[in-house]
């Protein structure tokens, strides 16, 4: 079983989506011992921002020059860990409505034409089948799935784009208005998963 996890969360010390994609992780890792986890923190590698020199070279018509080569390596080396990936985690924590800076970088890196969506007749079809994945997302006062959560719809629709349709949501929300028990159902639904 090979795992990705994701943490984009700013705070490093007490997150609560941290908190709960390490405890799914390490569900995951109990069932099936032999399972590899590649961790990326978002916060801590700071990606590069997509930027023209990648475009022209994702879109290269020859074969690559070196430079061109250079400007797509940490794209190329994120899609083919994703592609490696049996199970994806990430820890998406609602700012400001919407998904951390972050993952945005992060999610501009791994969209890639033929590689893992393609266009046809019919438009668009994702490349990543079969990949289960578990998004934390936790907010101070934004109801999920509300009007003004922008976070877990994006989420769910650039995933299923790549061909990701198996998500699961473990909702935290609201927090500054009665964590407790928002907590609590958090850690029974993470309890009930099924790996």
């Amino acid at each position: 079983m090979n795992v990705l996890q994701i943490n984009s969360s700013a705070n490093t010390q007490s997150s609560v989506s941290r908190k709960y994609v390490d405890v799914i992780v390490n569900n995951i890792k109990e069932k099936y011992p032999n399972t590899k986890v590649v961790d990326r923190d978002l916060v801590k590698e700071h990606l590069p921002q997509l930027n023209g020199a990648m475009i022209d070279s994702f879109f290269a018509k020859e074969e690559r020059t070196p430079s061109q080569k250079e400007a797509v390596a940490v794209s190329d080396a994120l899609v083919k860990e994703l592609k490696d990936a049996d199970v994806l985690v990430i820890g998406a924590p609602i700012y400001n409505f919407s998904i951390p800076a972050t993952l945005k970088t992060y999610i501009d890196l791994i969209v890639r034409v033929g590689m893992t969506f393609k266009y046809t007749e019919n438009g668009p079809v994702g490349l990543l089948k079969n990949l289960k994945t578990f998004i934390v997302i936790p907010s101070g006062g934004v109801p999920l799935n509300s009007p003004v959560d922008f976070n877990t719809p994006y989420l769910k629709q650039i995933l299923s784009f790549l061909g990701i349709t198996d998500i699961t949501v473990i909702p935290a929300d609201e927090l500054m208005m009665g964590a407790e028990e928002k907590l609590k159902t958090a850690e029974n639904l993470i309890k009930q998963l099924d790996f």
